[in-house]
């Protein structure tokens, strides 16, 4: 028992050392009932402290509302097990008031049209066919990050080329190609999520961060009218 013990205890050792750093939970929280405003939050930890962060996305100009951007770390101490979504039920607590200003609905999530799994090798070129609708996608991510000698950061934006079922095709640029984010190291493409209205993308970008604990993840969206 004890040699069993002590195994599994090496063996839990190893797996954080592993995956050392900070890596958030994403949680889609819903669209507005004409699809028109996306909802979501991430939750973890920050330094051991646990913090939430909870957006309220234009979908058709891609921009936060103006109330849309809310953000807590909370300085308690936390013990070994715990992940901060603590922090995530009180912020989304306290911003009752603002999910119901813009109607979000939690069981209006959209329907996920590609997800990268965990363990599978992030891909900057994506094609694929939502046989629901019909619509097939080419998606490029493209990234650049700074060059040896320059502070670290990293810019990226989305070519999204959208062919609809009857037949027309339109190409998008999505971000800010120039925009250089401080301390970001790479992007992946996580999720891409079909409005509900089917009229939109919502694209779930992971930012990864160098720190000294490993890589720290935090999560974005960036959102396109395709109809």
């Amino acid at each position: 028992m004890k040699g069993f013990l002590l195994g599994s205890v090496l063996f839990l050792s190893a797996a954080f050392a592993v995956w050392a750093g900070d890596v958030a939970v994403f949680t889609n929280l819903g669209f507005s009932p004409d699809s028109r405003v996306f909802m979501f939050a991430q939750y973890g930890l920050d330094n051991t402290k646990p913090f939430a962060e909870l957006y309220a996305v234009d979908v058709q100009s891609n921009t936060f509302e103006p109330d849309g951007v809310q953000k807590r770390t909370f300085d308690v101490h936390i013990y070994p097990g715990q992940d901060g979504s603590g922090a995530f039920y009180t912020l989304l607590e306290q911003n009752i008031p603002l999910i119901k200003k813009y109607h979000i609905d939690h069981l209006a999530l959209g329907r996920i049209v590609y997800i990268l799994i965990d363990g599978q090798d992030p891909k900057s070129h994506i094609e694929f066919r939502d046989f629901n609708t019909g619509n097939s996608y080419t998606v490029d991510l493209i990234q650049r990050a700074q060059t040896a000698g320059e502070p670290v950061g990293a810019s990226f934006h989305i070519v999204l080329t959208a062919r609809l079922k009857d037949g027309t095709s339109k190409t998008f640029t999505i971000g800010l190609p120039g925009f250089i984010r401080a301390g970001v190291t790479a992007y992946r493409v996580r999720q891409i999520i079909l409005s509900p209205d089917e009229k939109s993308l919502v694209f779930v970008v992971d930012k990864e961060y160098k720190s000294d604990n490993g890589n720290n993840i935090r999560y974005m969206v960036e959102t396109v009218a395709i109809r």
